[in-house]
This record gives structure tokens, sequence and C-alpha cells, in this order.
């Protein structure tokens, strides 16, 4: 490999990320390393971090390691022995909060606050983006197989380990999510450009500099990250707005999405490992699939409508009346989301076990490897429903709901 993608792919250029912004390594030339298999090396060194608590985890060997206690309550030691201390707390709040703006808990509040207080035409749009960058980002995940930085990086967190980390999918969705808003609402509605684009490159920047800080990408994940999300939009953005009107105004658009949608949930590539990245993608695929149902239910029972004016439209700030509306609907609806998750996961986990024969409870605490062809099933089966589900929620049924209660986004059937 060439010199200078070596030292962007170095775990020691972590580390210095992490200095800079305020994380001490501390070694202790008294205390053996034990070799990993994930790369790392021999060293000598306990690691000392200044928090607070007794459970927090690191990942070595892709599995979740609790910390081991030293002397005092307060110090405690990674999976792999890194010595790392945080003295700056501006910074390391503000890059957990960034790193969960790739989250699926941001994603759950998020799509549905959009759709059901802003645009859901827009919307659609951004949730296709969104899921085709995350397919391709995961799927060469799996391909590529590289482990995340090791030794002498710390891992301040420990989600995700288990996942290879070539490219960062997280540095893709930084880049897809805000710059589809951007690029989707800026000759639709009237408002600053300059200042919409400061918004979208902060957000980019935060999420992606957090990924190196929490010790979870290497820098050259980052980059490759960034450049293929750049290459994928370029021709993603128009193709996407020509195919959410073909999906929505199409005939029997919905037997091809959920048929386009298996097959890509089943013909994912094989990690080689156990890993959660091919469950991840069928959660993206999923709720793309049942918001684009409910688009094209909601068109074909003629609820759709032409807008009484062309774009660009005034942004409508909220009054106080309109504020307590839209905190009702965001309310309702997320506690209404999380109601079908638990219900429709119930239902389609036991559904698929007594299909396959397969006690529901055993089958749940079964190891996780590609051998266990029938866990691997009723994951990807039950993730399909449960989520297509919430997507046919989020776009359908539950603004149906706010209409009939009078709560609803007075626009919202104007958007196609």
């Amino acid at each position: 490999m060439h010199p200078l993608l070596e030292y962007l792919k170095s775990p020691e250029l972590v580390v210095k990320v992490q200095e800079y912004f305020g994380i001490v390594y501390e070694r202790n030339a008294g205390k053996e390393k034990v070799p990993q298999a994930n790369g790392g090396k021999p060293v000598n060194g306990a690691v000392v971090h200044n928090g607070t608590g007794g459970k927090g985890g690191s990942l070595s060997n892709g599995s979740a390691v609790n910390h081991a206690t030293t002397n005092s309550t307060n110090k405690k030691i990674d999976g792999d022995d890194n010595a790392y201390r945080v003295t700056n707390y501006f910074w390391y709040v503000l890059f957990i909060v960034g790193t969960e703006l790739g989250d699926e808990i941001f994603y759950a509040t998020f799509i549905p606050f959009w759709f059901w207080n802003i645009d859901s035409a827009v919307g659609r749009r951004v949730v296709m983006v969104w899921s085709a960058i995350m397919y391709v980002g995961q799927s060469l995940k799996d391909v590529i197989r590289w482990p995340r930085p090791s030794y002498p990086a710390a891992r301040l967190q420990k989600k995700w380990g288990m996942e290879y980390g070539m490219p960062s999918t997280h540095a893709m969705v930084s880049v897809a999510i805000p710059f589809s808003v951007l690029i989707y609402t800026y000759d639709r509605y009237i408002y600053s450009l300059p200042v919409g684009l400061a918004i979208a490159c902060v957000w980019c920047a935060v999420i992606c500099v957090s990924r190196v800080y929490l010790g979870m990408h290497s820098v050259l994940d980052i980059l490759a990250g960034l450049l293929l999300v750049i290459l994928l939009m370029i021709p993603l953005i128009p193709i996407v707005d020509k195919l959410d009107l073909i999906i929505v105004t199409a005939r029997w658009s919905p037997i091809y999405v959920l048929a386009i949608s298996i097959f890509l949930i089943v013909f994912y590539p094989d990690s080689g490992k156990w890993t959660p990245t091919r469950g991840d993608t069928a959660l993206t695929v999923s709720v793309c699939a049942g918001i684009e149902i409910g688009a094209w239910l909601h068109y074909h029972l003629g609820e759709f409508q032409q807008p009484a004016q062309p774009p660009p439209y005034e942004i409508i700030w909220p009054s106080y009346s309109m504020l307590g509306l839209l905190l009702l609907r965001t309310v309702l609806g997320l506690c209404c989301i999380v109601a079908s998750r638990a219900f429709a996961k119930s239902v389609s986990y036991a559904f698929v076990c007594f299909l396959l024969g397969r006690d529901k409870n055993e089958l749940r605490r079964s190891e996780d490897t590609l051998e266990n062809k029938n866990k691997i099933i009723v994951e990807l089966s039950y993730k399909l429903f449960t989520y297509g589900v919430i997507g046919f929620n989020t776009q359908y049924l539950l603004p149906s709901v706010f209409k009939l209660l009078n709560i609803g986004r007075p626009d919202f059937y104007t958007e196609i």
C-alpha cells in the first residue's frame, strides 16, 4: 500500500487526533498486554480513564468488553489495555452527540418528525438517498473487511465495534442527509442558501471527526466514505427525484418495490463472519419500501393534490398554536411508532419461527454466526416486516390519523 494511505489508515494518526481534542494517554510499563486477534500488538500498558461510572466498555475482536477497574472507581482499562484520560469535556460531549446523528435513534426521530411537520415529498427523496447510500456503504464494509483501528488507539465507544471499518457509513450519511435535504429544498423553499450550506458542513464535520475521536474509524475510513458518497450522490440525486414520482404514480409499483427490497436483503454480500451490518441494511431498505408504498396508497386514493401555487414557497414559522400541534403530532406519533415496532416485531418473529418449526426463545438466545441460518432468516424477516410497517405508518397511517383528529399538518396532502 502507498505510504500515504498507510499513514492515513494508521491507528497512530487516530491517537494524534484524539490527543489534539484532549485525550491524554498514560502508559504503565508494569502491565503486559495480551495479543489481540484484531491486529493489536503486544504492549506494556494500562490505561486510565478519568470518567464516571464503572460499566463503560470498548470493543476488541469485534465484541463488547467491559472496562477493567483499577485502584480507583473512576479509573478504567479498555479491552485493548489502551491508556486514556478525558481532559476536555466540551469536545467529548460534542462528539458523543455528533456520532449519535448517524445512529438508529436519530433516524427514528428525525425521519418521522420531518414527514409529520415539514415536507413528506422531500422526506421520501431524502430517505431513498439515505437507504441507497447505506446499502452501498454497508455492503462495501463486508466486501473489503478492513478492521477498525486497534492499538495504540483507544476506543471510547463500544457500539458498532463488531462491524468492519472501511468505508465509514457515518461519514457517508453525514453528507447524504444534510446535503440531500439542501438540494431537494433549495428551489422549493425560500431561505438563505449560505446558511444552509454552513449548517450542512458543520453537521458533516462534527460527525466525521467524532468517529476518529472515538477511535471507531481511521482517517482513511472517513476520507473514503466522503469521496464515495460524493461520487454516488452525483447520479443518485436526479435519479431519486424521478424514481420517486414513478413509484408513487405507477399502478403496480408496490409489487416491484417489495420484490427489489427482498432481493437486496437476500443477496447481500457475504461478510466472512457474522456482523450486524446485514440486519442494519435490511432496516434501511424496509423503511424506504414502507414509506414509498404509503405514498403510493395516498396518491391512488386521491389524497395527493397539486399545490395551489408553484414553488418556491415561503417558510411558515409556527405560531404558538401550531407549535403545540407540532409537539402533539410528534409525541403521539412517536409513541405509536414505538408501540407498532414492538407489536410487529413480536408477531413477525413468532410467525417466522413457527414456519421454521423453531422455538422463538431458544432461537433468540442462540449464537450469532453465519452458520445459524434459521436465526438469520428470522432476524431479516422480522426486520423487513417491522420496519416496513414503521415506514408505512410514518408516511400513510399516522398522518391520516392526525387528519381525522384535526391535528394534521394543513398542507400534507399537497405533496408529491
